[in-house]
Protein backbone atom coordinates (compact mmCIF):
# COMPACT_ATOMS: atom_id res chain seq x y z
CA UNK A 1 0.00 0.00 0.00
CA UNK A 2 2.75 2.80 0.92
CA UNK A 3 4.79 1.22 -2.39
CA UNK A 4 1.49 2.61 -4.23
CA UNK A 5 1.20 5.57 -2.22
CA UNK A 6 4.78 6.80 -3.03
CA UNK A 7 4.56 6.22 -6.65
CA UNK A 8 1.00 8.16 -6.87
CA UNK A 9 3.11 10.91 -4.95
CA UNK A 10 6.10 10.59 -7.51
CA UNK A 11 3.43 11.18 -10.14
CA UNK A 12 1.95 14.25 -8.78
CA UNK A 13 5.34 15.43 -7.99
CA UNK A 14 6.68 14.95 -11.41
CA UNK A 15 3.04 16.74 -13.42
CA UNK A 16 3.92 19.82 -10.91
CA UNK A 17 6.72 19.91 -11.97
CA UNK A 18 5.97 20.00 -15.90
CA UNK A 19 2.96 22.17 -15.17
CA UNK A 20 4.83 24.35 -13.13
CA UNK A 21 7.81 24.57 -16.37
CA UNK A 22 4.92 24.74 -18.12
CA UNK A 23 3.83 28.06 -16.82
CA UNK A 24 7.17 29.77 -16.42
CA UNK A 25 7.78 28.67 -20.14
CA UNK A 26 4.41 30.60 -21.12
CA UNK A 27 5.58 33.97 -18.65
CA UNK A 28 8.92 33.77 -20.44
CA UNK A 29 7.00 34.28 -23.77
CA UNK A 30 5.07 37.26 -22.10
CA UNK A 31 8.34 39.00 -21.15
CA UNK A 32 9.31 38.59 -25.02
CA UNK A 33 10.38 42.06 -26.11
CA UNK A 34 8.50 43.34 -29.45
CA UNK A 35 9.69 45.57 -31.53
CA UNK A 36 6.79 46.35 -34.48
CA UNK A 37 7.01 48.09 -37.75
CA UNK A 38 5.27 50.74 -37.24
CA UNK A 39 4.32 53.37 -35.12
CA UNK A 40 0.63 52.33 -34.98
CA UNK A 41 -0.72 48.80 -34.63
CA UNK A 42 -4.59 48.62 -36.31
CA UNK A 43 -6.74 45.36 -35.18
CA UNK A 44 -9.71 45.63 -37.23
CA UNK A 45 -12.76 44.31 -36.11
CA UNK A 46 -12.95 40.37 -35.41
CA UNK A 47 -9.07 40.34 -35.30
CA UNK A 48 -7.69 38.03 -32.15
CA UNK A 49 -5.05 36.49 -30.68
CA UNK A 50 -4.81 33.52 -33.20
CA UNK A 51 -4.43 36.36 -36.10
CA UNK A 52 -2.55 38.33 -34.33
CA UNK A 53 0.08 35.32 -34.16
CA UNK A 54 0.06 34.44 -37.66
CA UNK A 55 1.32 38.08 -38.52
CA UNK A 56 3.75 38.44 -35.77
CA UNK A 57 4.93 35.24 -37.20
CA UNK A 58 5.15 36.46 -40.64
CA UNK A 59 7.00 39.85 -39.46
CA UNK A 60 9.02 37.14 -37.89
CA UNK A 61 8.35 39.09 -33.92
CA UNK A 62 7.84 35.68 -32.35
CA UNK A 63 8.54 32.16 -33.34
CA UNK A 64 5.82 29.52 -33.52
CA UNK A 65 6.59 27.63 -30.78
CA UNK A 66 5.78 31.31 -28.66
CA UNK A 67 2.83 31.73 -30.50
CA UNK A 68 1.68 28.07 -29.70
CA UNK A 69 2.50 28.92 -25.67
CA UNK A 70 0.67 32.29 -26.00
CA UNK A 71 -2.41 30.15 -27.47
CA UNK A 72 -2.26 27.99 -24.12
CA UNK A 73 -1.94 31.14 -21.80
CA UNK A 74 -5.25 32.03 -23.60
CA UNK A 75 -7.26 29.24 -22.74
CA UNK A 76 -6.25 29.24 -19.13
CA UNK A 77 -6.41 33.13 -19.44
CA UNK A 78 -9.77 34.54 -20.79
CA UNK A 79 -8.28 38.22 -20.87
CA UNK A 80 -6.20 37.46 -23.34
CA UNK A 81 -8.78 36.91 -26.20
CA UNK A 82 -10.59 40.47 -24.98
CA UNK A 83 -8.89 42.45 -27.17
CA UNK A 84 -11.04 45.87 -28.81
CA UNK A 85 -10.75 46.84 -32.47
CA UNK A 86 -8.79 50.15 -32.73
CA UNK A 87 -5.40 51.96 -33.90
CA UNK A 88 -2.79 51.31 -30.89
CA UNK A 89 0.37 53.72 -30.64
CA UNK A 90 3.25 51.17 -30.55
CA UNK A 91 6.58 51.71 -29.21
CA UNK A 92 8.94 48.28 -28.33
CA UNK A 93 7.39 46.92 -25.53
CA UNK A 94 6.99 43.60 -23.70
CA UNK A 95 4.68 41.22 -25.22
CA UNK A 96 2.36 41.13 -21.94
CA UNK A 97 2.64 45.06 -22.11
CA UNK A 98 1.12 44.78 -25.84
CA UNK A 99 -1.18 43.03 -25.20
CA UNK A 100 -2.82 45.01 -21.81
CA UNK A 101 -2.67 47.94 -24.12
CA UNK A 102 -4.61 45.58 -27.05
CA UNK A 103 -7.48 45.33 -24.21
CA UNK A 104 -7.50 48.52 -23.37
CA UNK A 105 -9.37 50.42 -25.79
CA UNK A 106 -7.03 53.33 -25.08
CA UNK A 107 -6.81 53.77 -29.09
CA UNK A 108 -4.20 56.40 -30.50
CA UNK A 109 -5.17 60.21 -30.74
CA UNK A 110 -4.42 61.76 -33.84
CA UNK A 111 -4.14 65.99 -34.05
CA UNK A 112 -5.14 68.11 -37.36
CA UNK A 113 -4.55 71.48 -37.34
CA UNK A 114 -6.55 74.16 -39.28
CA UNK A 115 -4.74 77.11 -39.89
CA UNK A 116 -5.60 80.47 -39.98
CA UNK A 117 -4.72 83.01 -43.05
CA UNK A 118 -5.09 80.48 -45.43
CA UNK A 119 -8.47 79.81 -47.60
CA UNK A 120 -10.48 77.09 -47.13
CA UNK A 121 -9.37 75.02 -50.13
CA UNK A 122 -6.04 75.30 -48.81
CA UNK A 123 -6.37 73.84 -45.76
CA UNK A 124 -8.60 71.28 -46.68
CA UNK A 125 -6.21 69.52 -49.65
CA UNK A 126 -3.58 68.94 -46.39
CA UNK A 127 -6.48 67.77 -44.66
CA UNK A 128 -7.17 65.58 -47.11
CA UNK A 129 -3.68 63.75 -47.07
CA UNK A 130 -3.88 63.29 -43.15
CA UNK A 131 -3.49 59.55 -42.35
CA UNK A 132 -6.70 57.94 -40.58
CA UNK A 133 -8.79 60.35 -41.30
CA UNK A 134 -11.62 59.49 -43.99
CA UNK A 135 -11.89 62.51 -46.14
CA UNK A 136 -15.65 62.49 -47.18
CA UNK A 137 -15.37 66.22 -47.83
CA UNK A 138 -14.35 66.69 -51.65
CA UNK A 139 -14.16 70.05 -51.76
CA UNK A 140 -15.46 73.97 -50.16
CA UNK A 141 -18.93 73.43 -52.07
CA UNK A 142 -19.66 70.31 -50.71
CA UNK A 143 -18.34 71.76 -46.94
CA UNK A 144 -21.21 74.96 -47.60
CA UNK A 145 -24.15 72.38 -47.79
CA UNK A 146 -23.10 70.78 -44.94
CA UNK A 147 -22.01 73.68 -42.59
CA UNK A 148 -24.24 75.46 -40.48
CA UNK A 149 -24.57 79.27 -40.64
CA UNK A 150 -27.89 81.02 -38.85
CA UNK A 151 -30.27 82.60 -40.97
CA UNK A 152 -30.13 85.72 -38.88
CA UNK A 153 -26.66 86.30 -38.77
CA UNK A 154 -26.40 88.04 -42.56
CA UNK A 155 -26.07 86.76 -46.19
CA UNK A 156 -25.49 82.82 -46.24
CA UNK A 157 -21.62 82.81 -46.33
CA UNK A 158 -20.34 82.86 -50.42
CA UNK A 159 -17.51 80.83 -49.17
CA UNK A 160 -16.41 78.40 -46.84
CA UNK A 161 -13.78 80.55 -45.56
CA UNK A 162 -16.77 81.81 -43.30
CA UNK A 163 -17.39 78.62 -41.62
CA UNK A 164 -14.49 77.15 -39.90
CA UNK A 165 -12.10 78.30 -37.14
CA UNK A 166 -8.66 77.88 -37.52
CA UNK A 167 -7.52 75.51 -34.65
CA UNK A 168 -6.25 71.99 -33.61
CA UNK A 169 -8.56 69.25 -33.16
CA UNK A 170 -8.23 65.84 -32.26
CA UNK A 171 -9.37 62.55 -33.54
CA UNK A 172 -8.78 58.66 -33.76
CA UNK A 173 -8.48 56.89 -36.38
CA UNK A 174 -11.23 56.32 -39.36
CA UNK A 175 -12.96 59.61 -37.97
CA UNK A 176 -14.93 61.52 -41.00
CA UNK A 177 -13.36 64.79 -41.62
CA UNK A 178 -16.81 65.97 -42.02
CA UNK A 179 -17.26 65.48 -38.43
CA UNK A 180 -14.01 67.16 -37.79
CA UNK A 181 -15.34 70.30 -39.96
CA UNK A 182 -18.65 70.32 -37.89
CA UNK A 183 -17.22 70.97 -34.88
CA UNK A 184 -14.70 73.78 -35.94
CA UNK A 185 -17.89 75.09 -37.28
CA UNK A 186 -19.41 75.05 -33.74
CA UNK A 187 -16.62 76.94 -32.66
CA UNK A 188 -16.36 79.30 -35.12
CA UNK A 189 -20.22 80.57 -34.75
CA UNK A 190 -19.17 80.45 -30.98
CA UNK A 191 -16.01 82.87 -31.08
CA UNK A 192 -17.76 84.75 -34.55
CA UNK A 193 -20.72 85.76 -31.73
CA UNK A 194 -18.79 86.57 -28.72
CA UNK A 195 -16.84 88.95 -30.58
CA UNK A 196 -19.97 90.44 -32.10
CA UNK A 197 -21.45 90.71 -28.58
CA UNK A 198 -18.56 92.38 -27.38
CA UNK A 199 -17.55 94.88 -30.50
CA UNK A 200 -17.88 98.50 -30.00
CA UNK A 201 -20.94 100.73 -31.14
CA UNK A 202 -20.81 102.88 -34.14
CA UNK A 203 -19.05 100.52 -36.07
CA UNK A 204 -19.95 100.66 -39.67
CA UNK A 205 -20.79 96.64 -39.92
CA UNK A 206 -24.34 95.22 -40.10
CA UNK A 207 -23.97 91.71 -38.96
CA UNK A 208 -21.40 89.02 -37.93
CA UNK A 209 -20.83 88.55 -41.60
CA UNK A 210 -19.58 92.07 -41.74
CA UNK A 211 -17.65 91.23 -38.95
CA UNK A 212 -15.84 88.22 -40.34
CA UNK A 213 -15.24 89.75 -43.54
CA UNK A 214 -13.17 92.50 -42.01
CA UNK A 215 -11.57 90.04 -39.73
CA UNK A 216 -10.09 88.45 -42.48
CA UNK A 217 -8.64 90.97 -44.40
CA UNK A 218 -6.69 92.12 -40.89
CA UNK A 219 -5.78 88.29 -41.04
CA UNK A 220 -4.32 89.07 -44.44
CA UNK A 221 -2.59 92.00 -43.82
CA UNK A 222 -0.51 91.40 -40.69
CA UNK A 223 0.37 88.31 -38.61
CA UNK A 224 1.80 90.81 -35.75
CA UNK A 225 -0.68 90.70 -32.94
CA UNK A 226 -0.28 94.26 -31.17
CA UNK A 227 -0.87 95.88 -34.68
CA UNK A 228 -4.31 94.14 -35.55
CA UNK A 229 -6.42 96.70 -33.78
CA UNK A 230 -4.96 99.21 -35.63
CA UNK A 231 -5.05 97.94 -38.91
CA UNK A 232 -8.90 97.25 -38.13
CA UNK A 233 -9.04 101.41 -37.38
CA UNK A 234 -7.83 102.15 -40.73
CA UNK A 235 -10.14 100.10 -42.49
CA UNK A 236 -13.29 100.98 -40.39
CA UNK A 237 -11.80 104.69 -41.51
CA UNK A 238 -12.26 104.32 -44.59
CA UNK A 239 -15.50 103.05 -44.30
CA UNK A 240 -17.50 105.34 -42.46
CA UNK A 241 -15.20 108.05 -44.90
CA UNK A 242 -16.88 105.98 -47.88
CA UNK A 243 -13.26 105.51 -49.12
CA UNK A 244 -12.28 102.45 -50.94
CA UNK A 245 -10.59 99.80 -48.68
CA UNK A 246 -7.96 99.14 -52.00
CA UNK A 247 -6.26 96.05 -49.74
CA UNK A 248 -4.31 93.84 -52.11
CA UNK A 249 -5.09 90.38 -50.20
CA UNK A 250 -8.65 90.61 -51.35
CA UNK A 251 -7.48 91.65 -55.51
CA UNK A 252 -5.72 88.08 -55.07
CA UNK A 253 -8.26 86.09 -53.40
CA UNK A 254 -10.93 86.90 -56.21
CA UNK A 255 -8.23 86.25 -58.87
CA UNK A 256 -7.92 82.45 -57.53
CA UNK A 257 -6.00 80.17 -59.87
CA UNK A 258 -4.76 83.37 -62.13
CA UNK A 259 -2.84 84.90 -59.28
CA UNK A 260 0.60 83.28 -59.68
CA UNK A 261 2.67 84.97 -56.97
CA UNK A 262 3.20 88.47 -58.42
CA UNK A 263 0.07 91.08 -58.23
CA UNK A 264 0.18 93.34 -61.43
CA UNK A 265 -1.18 96.53 -62.38
CA UNK A 266 -4.09 94.84 -64.27
CA UNK A 267 -5.20 92.92 -61.29
CA UNK A 268 -6.03 96.44 -59.64
CA UNK A 269 -8.46 96.46 -62.46
CA UNK A 270 -10.27 94.05 -62.92
CA UNK A 271 -13.40 93.94 -62.11
CA UNK A 272 -14.31 90.59 -59.96
CA UNK A 273 -16.47 91.02 -56.82
CA UNK A 274 -13.65 90.89 -54.71
CA UNK A 275 -11.76 93.51 -55.89
CA UNK A 276 -11.68 96.33 -53.72
CA UNK A 277 -9.79 98.68 -55.54
CA UNK A 278 -12.61 99.03 -58.18
CA UNK A 279 -15.53 98.25 -55.62
CA UNK A 280 -16.47 100.37 -52.40
CA UNK A 281 -17.63 98.58 -49.35
CA UNK A 282 -16.68 95.41 -47.43
CA UNK A 283 -15.77 92.28 -50.25
CA UNK A 284 -18.61 89.51 -50.79
CA UNK A 285 -16.95 87.94 -48.15
CA UNK A 286 -14.34 86.44 -45.99
CA UNK A 287 -11.46 85.88 -47.73
CA UNK A 288 -9.40 83.85 -45.22
CA UNK A 289 -9.94 81.75 -41.87
CA UNK A 290 -9.84 84.02 -39.23
CA UNK A 291 -8.07 83.76 -35.90
CA UNK A 292 -9.35 84.70 -32.47
CA UNK A 293 -6.93 87.97 -32.24
CA UNK A 294 -8.18 89.32 -35.91
CA UNK A 295 -11.82 88.75 -34.19
CA UNK A 296 -11.35 90.80 -31.85
CA UNK A 297 -9.43 93.41 -33.48
CA UNK A 298 -12.24 94.10 -35.90
CA UNK A 299 -14.94 94.03 -33.16
CA UNK A 300 -12.82 96.38 -31.04
CA UNK A 301 -10.79 98.81 -33.56
CA UNK A 302 -7.94 100.78 -31.95
CA UNK A 303 -8.83 104.48 -31.58
CA UNK A 304 -7.01 106.08 -35.06
CA UNK A 305 -7.65 108.44 -37.18
CA UNK A 306 -5.14 106.58 -39.51
CA UNK A 307 -5.91 105.94 -43.54
CA UNK A 308 -3.18 104.50 -44.92
CA UNK A 309 -0.04 101.96 -43.91
CA UNK A 310 2.85 100.62 -45.01
CA UNK A 311 4.96 97.21 -44.48
CA UNK A 312 8.19 98.45 -42.82
CA UNK A 313 9.81 94.85 -44.09
CA UNK A 314 10.23 93.80 -40.01
CA UNK A 315 6.89 92.73 -40.33
CA UNK A 316 5.02 95.91 -38.39
CA UNK A 317 3.40 98.76 -40.61
CA UNK A 318 3.95 102.38 -40.80
CA UNK A 319 0.37 104.50 -40.12
CA UNK A 320 -0.37 107.94 -42.02
CA UNK A 321 -3.24 109.94 -41.58
CA UNK A 322 -2.76 112.00 -45.38
CA UNK A 323 -1.94 110.65 -48.44
CA UNK A 324 1.18 112.82 -48.28
CA UNK A 325 2.42 111.14 -45.35
CA UNK A 326 1.51 107.62 -46.81
CA UNK A 327 3.28 108.40 -50.02
CA UNK A 328 6.19 109.47 -47.85
CA UNK A 329 6.21 106.60 -45.98
CA UNK A 330 6.11 104.50 -49.27
CA UNK A 331 9.11 106.13 -51.32
CA UNK A 332 11.00 105.34 -47.66
CA UNK A 333 9.70 101.43 -46.93
CA UNK A 334 9.37 100.61 -50.44
CA UNK A 335 11.93 102.10 -52.60
CA UNK A 336 14.34 103.04 -49.83
CA UNK A 337 14.80 106.92 -50.25
CA UNK A 338 14.18 109.02 -47.32
CA UNK A 339 12.67 112.62 -47.61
Amino acid sequence: MKKFLLQGLIVLAVAAFGVRNELQQVLQVLQVQIKLPDTYLELKPGANLSSLCRQWQQQQLLTAWQCQQLKLQSLFNPQLRQLQAGVYPVKPMRLQQLLQLLRSGKVAQFSLTIREGQTFAQNLQQLQQLPYLDADVADADKARQLLRWPAEWGALPASAEALVFPDTYFYTAHTKLSVVLKRANQVLLEKLDAAWQSKQGGLPLQNRYDLLTLASIVEKETGYLPEKPLIAAVFINRLQTKMKLQTDPTVIYGLGDRYQGDIKREHLKDPHPYNTYVHAGLPPGPIALVSWGSLQAAAQPAQSDKLYFVARGDGTHQFSQSLAEHNKAVQQYIFGKKS
